[in-house]
């Protein structure tokens, strides 16, 4: 019965998307929408895009079959503990839609000044809304480094990566938004309100709708299937990744007891590694390997993520729940061709090194992957090795070792 409601509903979803009115769909389907869950949404879904429906189409559509789908999901809105991670993000989801009316709100104001100085008193406001939006991106990345992996190891892979498709959408957005209001005394105020009005309609209708999706289908799918020690597990990454300046205090506090450091308990090794140049416990090899001036990742010969390094300040996010998991799911959609065709040439032997360089929040980053061989020349993984150069390229002239204090 159930796999049949199933293929009833993968029916009502490919209807709508090939544009059969809503009204006619519901009436139709009436009798298989009752009952109809998120996690089964979520799979159909799945099966869908691997059975050759385009992933663009089904995040630009999705909203359609959810509206027809809305009374029987708001039904079955799961409990959520008030220290579960999921209860965390929909928190936030809460207060970005809050900021996403302000924003309106004051975009609406503007539309009526004629010129930027009768609108002195709303640009702090909007920096300060436009700040917030920036550093919720610890929220994302939370998701995506942390959520969507345990999610893909329990079979749900495709609705996280159309949600991490929508993060970048959004990230442009409030980059936009940014942007415009720190060039607001640069450009025409006549551009200004319309970049202004445009980009606050534009993000609003965003989250809306992303939050909707997150809130309903993906997060209650999540609670269907991650374990309590799993969730636990989760939990202690997102406070490693941390939280947005707006992020609700109790909801992240920790009893005293548990502030600071925990404790590691190291089991005594026997020997150690030996290598042709030297030895090191494994104690050492972990400790000289997270003291390196570089973030490294080892991805094997399977495109399986194996190691990073656990570096105090890391550039990029890592989290352990990525351990397994193949490297192209840790890329967003529109850059894993790059990363096949890089593993691709590194495999067939006819490179060994690809490198890239970025500017990120003013500081120039240096990315670089490597072809890891055997001594016959054998691929056995792939090493990225990533370095913030800023610092570096302003060294002049020399500095002597005798030179060197402290």
């Amino acid at each position: 019965m159930a796999e049949n409601r199933k293929k009833m509903l993968k029916e009502l979803i490919k209807q709508l998307h090939a544009g059969v009115a809503s009204a006619e769909v519901k009436e139709k389907f009436k009798q298989v929408l009752e009952g109809i869950g998120p996690l089964e949404i979520a799979k159909v879904e799945e099966e869908l895009i691997k059975e050759g429906m385009p992933r663009e189409e089904i995040r630009r559509l999705c909203d359609v079959h959810l509206a027809v789908l809305r009374e029987q999901i708001e039904k079955q809105k799961p409990e959520v503990s008030p220290e579960n991670p999921v209860n965390i993000l929909m928190e936030e989801h809460k207060i970005m839609l809050g900021l996403a009316e302000e924003l309106k709100t004051i975009a609406s104001k503007v539309q009526q000044a004629s010129d930027i100085s009768h609108i002195t008193n709303d640009l702090p406001h909007l920096k300060h809304i436009a700040k917030d939006f920036l550093d919720s991106e610890k929220h994302y990345l939370r998701e995506e480094n942390v959520l969507f992996p345990v999610l893909e190891k329990h079979g749900i892979t495709e609705p996280p990566a159309i949600m991490w498709t929508e993060h970048n959408k959004i990230r442009e957005q409030k980059k936009k938004l940014h942007d415009t209001i720190e060039n607001c005394n640069s450009i025409s105020f006549q551009d200004f309100k319309k970049q202004l009005s445009e980009t606050a309609q534009s993000l609003g209708e965003m989250l809306s709708s992303h939050f909707y999706k997150e809130n309903n289908i993906l997060f209650p799918a999540a609670l269907r299937v991650i374990t309590a020690e799993e969730w636990k597990n989760i939990r202690k990454e997102f406070d490693e990744i941390g939280y947005c300046c707006f992020t609700p205090q109790p909801l992240i506090s920790v009893p005293q007891a548990q502030v600071g450091k925990p404790k590691i308990e190291v089991a005594p090794t026997l020997g150690g590694f030996q290598f042709e140049t030297g030895s090191l416990s494994k104690e050492e090899m972990e400790a000289v390997l997270n003291t390196l001036p570089v973030d490294i990742t080892f991805v094997d010969k399977n495109d399986t993520v194996k190691y990073f390094s656990a570096n105090e300040d890391r550039i990029f996010v890592r989290t352990k729940a990525i351990i397994g998991r193949k490297v192209q799911m840790c890329h967003p959609q529109k850059s894993v061709h790059i990363v096949n065709a890089i593993l691709d040439a590194f495999k067939k032997g006819e490179k060994n090194v690809a490198e890239f360089w970025i500017q990120m929040n003013g500081r120039l980053i240096y990315i670089r992957y490597f072809a890891v061989r055997d001594k016959y020349k054998n691929y056995l993984g792939t090493l990225e090795v990533t370095q913030d150069l800023t610092d570096i390229k302003k060294i002049e002239g020399e500095k002597r070792l005798l030179d060197c204090k402290g």
